[in-house]
């Protein structure tokens, strides 16, 4: 076994022991594909209100650029499925990736803990973590390094796990041995286009963000458009919609991270509590959760934008 071959070996081992779902590995070089395909989606305005999006154009094709000296990319899924549901139906809905902690100080804890066992193992290797953090295209790398393919509804889907998992990368001046991208299963389903109840998937592959309620609930400051009263499935922060209908997640297992496991609390929040919420309340509950980056004001707006869009179809 070469050197490359051992090195990577190590990696991929030590993401096993760090609980991280996969682990694929592609070289760091320039995305052509992809380089296209993002200026005609900015060039629609598909991003919104997402201005961070066109900036660092050649760092988020390039992570040489961004990461000088950069040789390979390590791509790693962290699995945050999970069984349980909010108990009221009535209840406002929030994604279930922001269940239990922010996954950024979860999964940044894990890439700290993966660099020193490189450093250990390995040697003197340079290199900067990343998680949903900066300009990193993590979905195109995520696929050149086999852990899956990007679906019709935009998301990274396995074969073998399905897509409810977070994507983080590793951008290291190491040469490594690298994988190769897997197929396109999507075939002739739709699934996820259908149910899309805003209809932000606009075509097989292709998303307008600005009309994706997890960039309504979460991204947009400003107001919801009234355009969307209705539509938004009595979402108050993300949406599972189009992964939820998606079939290869009849493959995904419950994740045993317990920084994800639901707290109690916020799964018994009844419609009324929802609505009635307080600051306190807010601060408490959503303590150290991804649900704080839309404000105790950007939520009430969400939830009075639901009770609003109730009251019409009443």
């Amino acid at each position: 076994m070469d050197l490359k071959s051992a090195y990577s070996n190590k990696i991929k081992l030590a993401a096993q022991k760090l609980g991280f779902l996969s682990c694929g590995i592609s070289k760091a070089d320039f995305l052509e594909d992809e380089a296209p395909r993002l200026e005609q989606w900015l060039s629609q305005g598909h991003n919104g209100s997402m201005y961070y999006m066109e900036r660092n154009f050649d760092k988020r094709l390039d992570p040489r650029i961004l990461v000088p000296g950069a040789k390979s990319i390590v791509s790693l899924l962290l699995n945050y499925h999970t069984d349980q549901k909010q108990i009221d139906p009535e209840a406002p809905k929030i994604s279930s990736y922001a269940y239990g902690l922010d996954y950024h100080s979860v999964i940044k804890k894990k890439l700290k803990k993966m660099m020193k066992i490189i450093h250990r193992e390995i040697g003197e290797v340079n290199g900067r973590v990343f998680v949903d953090s900066a300009p990193v295209m993590e979905k195109a790398w995520a696929a050149k390094s086999g852990l899956g393919w990007v679906g019709k509804n935009t998301n990274l889907i396995s074969k073998k796990v399905g897509s409810f998992f977070f994507i983080a990368e590793l951008i290291l001046d190491l040469e490594l041995e690298y994988d190769l991208p897997v197929a396109d299963h999507c075939g002739s389903c739709t699934a996820c286009i259908d149910a899309c109840p805003t209809e932000a998937l606009i075509k097989p592959y292709q998303i307008d963000g600005s009309k994706c309620i997890s960039y309504l609930t979460i991204e947009l400051k400003e107001s919801i458009p009234s355009e969307f009263k209705g539509k938004m499935d009595n979402w108050a922060f993300g949406c599972d919609v189009c992964q939820t209908v998606c079939p290869w997640n009849r493959f995904s297992t419950p994740n045993d991270e317990s920084a994800f496991k639901p707290q109690s609390d916020l799964l018994s929040l009844s419609k009324k509590e929802w609505e009635e919420m307080t600051e306190s309340v807010f601060n408490t509950v959503f303590k150290n959760s991804a649900v704080k980056r839309t404000k105790f004001n950007g939520l009430k707006r969400n939830i009075k934008f639901l009770s609003l869009e109730q009251n019409i179809q009443e």
